[in-house]
């Protein structure tokens, strides 16, 4: 099983507003390979507390999920590259790809159960299809309300 964390918020309960500057919450905008995990307003932390704030309600756990399979291209890339060997590059794209996807589910089910933070978020990620190479990545923590 794979765990990804993603970074405590910055000291004094910055929200990501604060740490990423508007060109990059757009994805319009974003150049490839520019992927960055922006939640506006939300605070996301592998943590369970927030310095200087303190939890006014616990919302429960939120989730997202998501199941990839490598492009034909990618297949054919990797598959190539592990002949050869060395970092498989259209396998790290794909991986970073349902990360993303994960985590920006994750904070959308947080943003309907209400919540202004996510705490103690974790990613796990495990091979659901070998035949197909698919693989199931999950994102999850606990929804809060912060003061």
């Amino acid at each position: 099983m794979n765990r990804r964390m993603i970074p405590a918020p910055r000291p004094g309960g910055q929200g990501d507003d604060a740490i990423f500057p508007e060109a990059l919450r757009n994805a319009s905008t974003r150049k490839k390979g520019e992927s960055v995990a922006i939640a506006q307003s939300m605070i996301v932390s592998t943590t369970f507390d927030v310095q200087g704030r303190r939890v006014r309600e616990y919302k429960g756990v939120v989730r997202g999920i998501t199941v990839r399979a490598p492009t034909i291209s990618q297949g054919i890339l990797g598959g190539l590259k592990s002949i050869i060997g060395g970092q498989i590059g259209a396998y790290t794209e794909m991986c970073e790809q349902a990360r993303q996807a994960a985590y920006d589910l994750m904070v959308a089910h947080a943003r309907q159960v209400g919540a202004n933070a996510v705490l103690g978020v974790s990613f796990d990620a495990s091979e659901v299809a070998s035949r197909a190479s698919a693989t199931e990545v999950l994102c999850y923590g606990t929804a809060v309300v912060l003061e």
